[in-house]
């Protein structure tokens, strides 16, 4: 039927999908052949040119490759000509799909956006992947969301969070000239402000990782009261931390406090309680902070801690003991009180991760982030660890006399688990030539004082000492560390054996242990084995301790009235069912 006097003229758009094509009459396409190009389909054509030369050069390839597919796929008209050969008699005639007219280039818009999505997100797994690989390189584990990016140097500092050239100076004349992985993480997650708990071995410089976000974020010295108070468990401690702040806070203008004598400082406040109004940071212990908190007397508070910013808990496992009424446990919940800003960040320390503080962090602080170096609750891989099996109670000293003639490489470290049996210790080796003395709570603070700076100038070689000196405290350079007690925990294990191997250099432990120590054996070996020492698989295996066993031993050991053995008889003993 006439075939020629109809035909159907299928045009292809660049870049979308076509609609269905058009028909016209013969008669209409000659007029349309003789009528010269029309403004629009002009104005149309330079459109569709600017969008194009919008395309990244992917996007063209793209672009161009589907066009050609498109055209290839196209069916040919009734007459035999295709689109091409139609676009070439009819050079003046182009249909546009509606968008193209309508949408302005929308195709080529998505498709760009995707690409742009795409290339974005890969730039972002890369990026995750490098800190990822960092993390794992320093052995450094965080949980929590949204964890920053860990730094590589104190310098980096400068260009992320803009500390002052004065705490960069003061960084570098410290001695610290790379961060530890514990301060590679902890500084920047506190620097924005962010709550975490924290554990890191023992020397590995967790002091510096809370002092220097404090110290930028402080800004200035102000005269509102304290903006940040650190609570340690023993007065050592909390004196070599305010060391450490004074140390790294040099020039900076900030008032800082120690709390030594509480009864002299709570007369002075009474008389002039401007002065407390003219500190910027407090570093104490629980039992004095909370003191000043009571009222006394019938009289108020001698301090505030309201305009309280940073609230530290170093030795946090140690603080959250509550084996007694009113022990630390409950002095830290008054404080915890008392700090009533609403722009406070409390961060949490420790050497060890102990189960209940992680709990009570998860409940109480504000999208906490738990922060951990190597593995938990190890002991320090710069410590070589040994355990000496001595038979008896009675052996112990002669083993003790045997292993400081072959071992003598002071300083010395030796532990024991009570006062009474440090003081029995000391009587016995005191004075052989080792040059020895003794540290525990019967003794003043002067004479503790004077024994610690005794034994950290070199004028003793050897100290004696109860887990009062196993938290925190930084002994410069320790040889070896004896635990002649066995200690009751793994814990106390890690922070006993942690006063070596400090700050890079090289340690050695050995403890010793008898046939009434095997309870308590299998927990201390575990740590050994996790950091790398050889332990007997009979260790490994051994039952572990139930609580009424640890109760009974502890027992034992507070009644112990002389290291030889001797015991009184107790007049009632825990039994196994207590």
């Amino acid at each position: 039927m006439n075939s020629n006097k109809y035909f159907r003229a299928l045009t292809v758009g660049a870049h979308t999908s076509r609609k269905t094509a058009i028909s016209t009459t013969s008669s209409a396409e000659a007029a349309q052949k003789s009528r010269p190009v029309s403004t629009g389909a002009k104005k149309r054509t330079h459109q569709q040119k600017s969008l194009d030369e919008t395309l990244t050069d992917r996007a063209k390839r793209e672009a161009e490759s589907d066009s050609e597919d498109d055209q290839d796929d196209t069916t040919p008209s009734g007459n035999g000509m295709d689109a091409s050969s139609s676009e070439e008699e009819e050079p003046g005639l182009r249909v546009y799909s509606g968008a193209d007219v309508h949408e302005k280039g929308a195709p080529h818009r998505k498709r760009r956006n995707k690409l742009l999505r795409k290339s974005g997100a890969r730039v972002e797994q890369i990026r995750q992947e490098e800190i990822n690989r960092k993390r794992k390189q320093n052995n450094i584990h965080v949980l929590g969301a949204d964890v920053c990016e860990p730094i590589a140097s104190f310098a980096e500092l400068k260009l992320r969070y803009n500390i002052t050239d004065q705490l960069l100076e003061n960084i570098a004349n410290v001695g610290y000239a790379v961060p530890t992985p514990v301060q590679m993480q902890a500084v920047p997650i506190l620097l924005e402000r962010r709550e975490v708990l924290a554990s890191a071995p023992t020397g590995s410089g967790k002091t510096a990782a809370f002092a220097i976000p404090i110290l930028h974020a402080l800004g200035k010295h102000k005269t509102v009261g304290y903006r940040a108070v650190v609570v340690s468990p023993t007065r050592e401690l909390a004196k070599q931390t305010f060391f450490e702040f004074q140390r790294l806070g040099a020039g900076m203008g900030y008032h800082i406090q120690f709390i030594s004598n509480t009864i002299k400082l709570e007369k002075l406040l009474r008389k002039k309680p401007s002065i407390a109004k003219k500190m910027d940071i407090l570093i104490t212990t629980p039992n004095k902070l909370v003191h000043l908190l009571q009222d006394t007397e019938g009289k108020s508070p001698v301090i505030s801690l309201e305009n309280v910013e940073w609230l530290v808990i170093d030795e946090s496992d140690k603080l959250f003991e509550a084996e007694k009424e009113g022990g630390f446990r409950d002095q830290l919940g008054v404080i915890y009180k008392a700090c009533s800003s609403p722009r406070i960040c409390r961060t949490l320390f420790s050497a060890t991760f102990a189960v209940e503080v992680e709990e009570w962090c998860k409940l109480n602080l504000n999208n906490v982030i738990m922060l951990s170096i190597g593995a938990r609750n190890a002991a320090t891989e710069a410590v070589e660890q040994k355990l000496l099996f001595v038979g008896s109670t009675g052996a112990k000293v002669t083993a003790l006399r045997q292993l400081l003639k072959e071992n003598f490489t002071p300083p010395i470290l030796i532990f024991v688990q009570t006062k009474q049996a440090a003081k029995e210790l000391y009587r016995e080796i005191g004075h052989e030539g080792f040059h020895a003395d003794v540290i525990h709570s019967d003794r003043d603070q002067q004479e503790r004082d004077r024994v610690v700076d005794s034994f950290r100038s070199g004028k003793l070689w050897t100290l004696i000492a109860t887990d009062v000196l196993g938290r925190g405290v930084d002994f410069k350079g320790v040889n070896l560390v004896i635990n002649y007690d066995f200690p009751r925990t793994s814990i106390s294990y890690i922070h006993r054996i942690g006063r070596a191997g400090r700050a890079g250099t090289k340690g050695k432990a050995i403890t010793l242990y008898t046939e009434k120590d095997y309870v308590l054996l299998r927990s201390v070996a575990k740590v050994i084995k996790r950091s790398g020492g050889e332990i007997p698989d009979f260790m490994l295996q051994l039952p572990k301790a139930t609580k009424s066993e640890k109760e009974r031993l502890q027992f034992r050991w507070n009644r112990r009235k002389t290291h030889t053995g001797k015991r009184k008889r107790p007049q009632k003993m825990p039994t196994k069912s207590s």
